[in-house]
């Protein structure tokens, strides 16, 4: 249990729940389904209304018959902040997938299913999608799981393929202290080892859910991470749960609790929307950095009360709208990021950051951050922010209204 003193009336803690495995993953198949695509819509209602077309003379005879057209690839709508221009370190560029180790699907919609991902993901390596050239959803029937021999697992669904927990679980899990997922080759104590990395690119995820209440793991609808190390690159989250009560269950989207090596998450060029959970509807961690750029986050909701710990009475919970984070030495960085119409019932409607030992820094660089309401109580000076760290945050070329 860490505690913290704070100046004011409430005291935050972070607790580190006990590392645990999750549900096991069903035979039955769940095979992807065509995703809703706008672009070219209306052309296509036009062509599908004009009424009885004319045949085109027919070719003359021995004239080549004409080459089959190739199919339009379509892509999701791009995600992330396209006016930012953050400088992308290259610890956080995209992975070369070119040459993947494993494809999911052979081309068509109704291979790409739940058990392929789940087989996948368990193997490692690099990982890439054939559903066939419109975008697709993958309806997990199971968690996909991390087995933690694996150096790396990278997921690139180019830009076309949805992973879906259906609003029934959680869609990616990580956890080097689960020996139920193997031991990993790295040495050292599990929290501090800095493999597998995750990364995941060019995806998007809706619907995770954990918010069942006997999950002492406490967060992360779409990804729960403990150790190791995780990237996510040009993705879409969307309408991600987790618990709704709790003063330190947190991350509707993403939960990572310890980075192996005090390594950052970079979190570039993604899209976070909907998330809802007790704290951080999007992003939440304990003792761990971020460094997020050309992304946004956008009505996202942190919806317990009661702060942390729970006054009496409440059960708690209720900060960081989009983002948060507790711990010690840790630091924020965002820049070149768009951070909007978000809402905690407590503390940050947009930023919740506590640093114990007040070694932590929080920086914030050409962004903007707006209209975030914090129904109770936020840093003056920094509209949608709570924070307690070392000095004053870094604000430069940023709008905070």
């Amino acid at each position: 249990m860490v505690i913290r003193r704070i100046a004011l009336p409430l005291l935050l803690a972070g607790s580190l729940a006990a590392c645990q495995s999750g549900e096991t993953p069903p035979a039955d198949p769940v095979a992807a389904t065509p995703a809703p695509v706008t672009e070219g819509a209306a052309s296509a209602q036009a062509a599908a209304s004009a009424g009885p077309s004319v045949s085109a003379p027919a070719a003359p005879s021995g004239s080549p018959s004409p080459k089959p057209s190739k199919p339009v690839v379509k892509t999701l709508p791009k995600p992330g902040n396209t006016s930012g221009r953050a400088a992308i370190p290259a610890a956080a560029k995209p992975v070369d997938t070119s040459d993947p180790d494993r494809t999911i699907g052979d081309g068509t919609p109704a291979s790409c299913t739940s058990a392929a991902v789940v087989k996948a993901v368990a193997a490692g390596g690099v990982i890439t999608f054939d559903c066939g050239p419109s975008p697709v959803t993958i309806t997990m029937a199971a968690t996909a799981k991390v087995r933690n021999p694996v150096a790396k697992v990278v997921l690139d669904g180019g830009g076309r393929v949805t992973l879906s927990g259906g609003g029934k679980r959680r869609i990616l899990y990580m956890n080097v202290c689960d020996t139920a997922q193997g031991v990993s080759s790295a040495s050292g104590h599990c929290h501090d080892k800095v493999t597998p990395w995750l990364t995941v690119q060019n995806m998007a995820f809706t619907k995770g859910n954990a918010t069942d209440p006997t999950d002492e793991l406490g967060g992360g609808g779409a990804i729960f991470v403990n150790g190791g190390g995780l990237r996510v690159i040009n993705s879409r989250f969307t309408d991600n749960r987790c618990a709704g009560t709790g003063p330190d269950i947190g991350g509707g989207a993403i939960r990572v609790r310890l980075q192996g090596g005090n390594q950052p998450v970079y979190v570039v060029g993604s899209t976070f929307s909907g998330g809802v959970c007790s704290n951080g509807g999007a992003l939440s961690s304990i003792h761990v950095s971020w460094t997020v750029l050309n992304s946004v986050f956008s009505g996202n909701a942190a919806v317990g009360n009661g702060a942390n710990p729970a006054r009496d009475g409440t059960p708690g919970g209720g900060s960081g709208g989009a983002i948060y984070q507790d711990g010690d030495t840790y630091q924020l960085t965002l820049n070149g990021t768009v951070v909007e119409k978000n809402r905690a019932n407590e503390g940050g409607g947009a930023i919740f950051f506590v640093s114990n030992d007040r070694t932590g820094t929080l920086t914030i660089r050409n962004s903007t951050l707006r209209r975030n309401v914090s129904e109770g109580f936020e840093t003056d000076g920094l509209p949608g922010i709570f924070y307690l760290g070392s000095g004053d945050p870094v604000t430069s070329g940023s709008r905070l209204s």
